[in-house]
């Protein structure tokens, strides 16, 4: 198993809440409101699962331990790209949080931020992911030796251990159904 096999397979639960995203955009369209406790959980899945648990490994570790390396000028500009993709994803949820709070207190304009804002980590993860999973996870891994990958491998299961992963996936579940 390689390290990047953890985040890869981490991408499916992220998969699932954008469509679940989706479904609740185009709800928003026909009602013109928005539930404050789903926008709630959205932001604290994207910034406790997706940013501190799921980037916290791609940044602190895979992303870490390639800028120990030299790599290609593509795999370097890519690298560069996904860092610039996860600020954007964290500015956006920063943003959402913002508006929800606004909405809450009133605020019925917000309405529309809201949407823009679901609907921008809605586009923004499908590329994302696609580039992560199939232009660059698996062919950086060949800037590692096989003691590096296990190290690594062993690193994430280690940061798997000390996060509670199982309360995201049944958050997803019930906002799914």
């Amino acid at each position: 198993m390689l390290p990047v096999d953890i985040l890869i397979s981490e991408h499916r639960l992220i998969e699932k809440m954008v469509g679940i995203l989706e479904r609740e955009i185009n709800k928003t369209v026909a009602t013109r409101s928005f539930d404050l406790n789903f926008i709630a959980a959205v932001v604290d899945f994207f910034r406790t699962y997706v940013d501190r648990y799921h980037h916290g490994k791609e940044e602190g570790g895979l992303f870490k331990a390639l800028s120990n390396k030299r790599l290609s000028d593509a795999d370097h500009k890519m690298m560069l790209e996904l860092e610039e993709e996860h600020a954007f994803a964290r500015k956006t949820v920063k943003s959402l949080e913002s508006a929800r709070e606004e909405y809450a207190a009133g605020k019925e304009e917000e309405l529309n931020m809201i949407s823009d804002l679901l609907k921008m980590l809605a586009a923004l993860y499908p590329s994302h992911i696609c580039k992560e999973d199939e232009q660059f996870f698996i062919p950086c891994m060949n800037y590692f030796t096989q003691d590096e990958q296990k190290t690594m491998l062993d690193d994430f299961m280690e940061f798997d251990r000390n996060f509670t992963i199982n309360s995201y996936k049944r958050i997803v579940e019930e906002l799914g159904s």
